[in-house]
C-alpha cells in the first residue's frame, strides 16, 4: 500500500525500527519500555491528585511517559477521574467526551508534519497487557501507514450491509455486528452504514450515536460472562498523509481472547506459523449471546 519504510531518527539510540527480509514485517526495538512499571508503586498515577493527573478533570489526555515511539507520538487518554468506572459505566454523556477528545487529538496530531496514521486504541485488562486499572487508552501517530490498516484501505473495507444472524444491536446510523471471520474468540465490529472517514469528521449527532452504541456493546461484552471482559479496541480511520482516500470507512473492531469466562484461547504454533487460525466461537452464536444482553 505504501513504500515507505519506517526509519528511527539517528540521533535517537533507544529506537530502531527493523524490517523482516524475507516477510517485510516491522518491529519497533524499544529497549526503554523495558524499564516502565508493572504496577504503580503508591497509588493511581492517573486518579486526581496523582503523577499524571494533578488536577481535577472530566477527561485528559498527555504524553506517555515510556513511548513506543520517539518525538511525543505516543499519549495516554483518562476517560473519567472515577478509578472504578467501565467505558459502558460513563454513559452516553461520558463516552461523548471521550469520543470528543479521540477526535480533537486525532486532528491535532494527525496535521503534524511526518504524521501519517493516528491510531486510537485500548487495552482493558491485565490478561491484554494493561498495568493499570483505571479507565484509560492510548493514541500512537505513526511516520507511515501500518501493515494491516493499509491492506483494509486496500480492500476498500466497508460494513456488511447485511450481517443477519451477526448483527447485535443498531443505534442510529451505526450497527454492531460480529465479523464473519475473526481470529479472536469475542469479536465485534462497530461502523456506520453511511461512510464518514474518520472522528473528526463526524458531527454532533453522529458522535452522540457512536456513544450509545460503543457502550451498549462494551456492557453486552462485560454481561457476556458475568465478570468483566478483558479486550482491545481500536478505530480504523483514514490517513493523514495529505492523500484523498476516498475509501477510507471509520469503524472500530474490539476483540477478547477469552472463549468462555476467564478462559484464555491462545493463538498456537500452527496458526502462527502457517498464518491461518482456528476460532473455537461460532460469529452467530456469539451474535446470539450479545442480543440476548441487551
Amino acid at each position: 500500500m505504501t513504500d515507505h519504510i519506517p526509519t528511527a531518527p539517528d540521533h535517537d539510540p533507544d529506537h530502531d525500527v527493523r524490517v523482516d527480509p524475507s516477510l517485510g514485517t516491522v518491529v519497533h526495538i524499544v529497549g526503554t519500555r523495558q524499564a516502565r512499571p508493572n504496577l504503580p508503586s503508591s497509588g493511581c498515577p492517573f486518579c486526581p491528585g496523582g503523577r499524571e493527573a494533578a488536577e481535577p478533570y472530566d477527561v485528559r489526555w498527555f504524553a506517555n511517559r515510556w513511548p513506543a515511539m520517539p518525538g511525543d507520538r505516543c499519549e495516554v487518554v483518562l476517560y473519567t477521574p472515577q478509578h472504578d468506572a467501565t467505558f459502558a459505566s460513563l454513559g452516553v454523556e461520558g463516552a461523548r467526551k471521550v469520543i470528543d477528545l479521540w477526535a480533537q487529538r486525532t486532528a491535532e496530531l494527525g496535521a503534524r508534519p511526518g504524521v501519517d496514521f493516528v491510531l486510537v486504541f485500548e487495552n482493558r485488562g491485565p490478561e491484554v497487557g494493561a498495568t493499570i486499572a483505571h479507565p484509560h487508552g492510548q493514541i500512537y501517530a505513526y511516520d507511515h501507514i501500518p501493515e494491516r490498516p493499509a491492506r483494509l484501505l486496500e480492500a476498500k473495507w466497508s460494513p456488511d450491509p447485511h450481517p443477519g444472524e451477526r448483527l447485535i444491536s443498531e443505534h442510529g446510523g451505526w450497527v454492531a455486528a460480529v465479523p464473519f471471520a475473526s481470529t479472536y474468540p469475542v469479536a465485534v465490529s462497530i461502523a456506520p452504514r453511511v461512510q464518514v472517514p474518520d472522528l473528526p469528521s463526524l458531527d454532533d449527532a453522529r458522535r452522540d450515536e457512536l456513544a450509545a452504541v460503543l457502550t451498549d456493546v462494551l456492557a453486552r461484552l462485560d454481561r457476556l460472562y458475568g465478570r468483566p471482559l478483558p479486550y482491545m479496541m481500536w478505530l480504523n480511520q483514514r490517513p493523514t498523509d495529505g492523500r484523498a482516500w476516498p475509501q477510507a470507512w471509520f469503524n472500530i473492531e474490539i476483540v477478547s481472547p477469552w472463549r468462555s469466562a476467564g478462559v484464555p484461547r491462545f493463538i498456537a504454533a500452527a496458526e502462527i506459523a502457517g498464518g491461518e487460525f482456528f476460532n473455537p466461537v461460532i460469529p452467530e452464536v456469539l451474535a446470539e449471546q450479545l442480543r440476548a444482553l441487551g
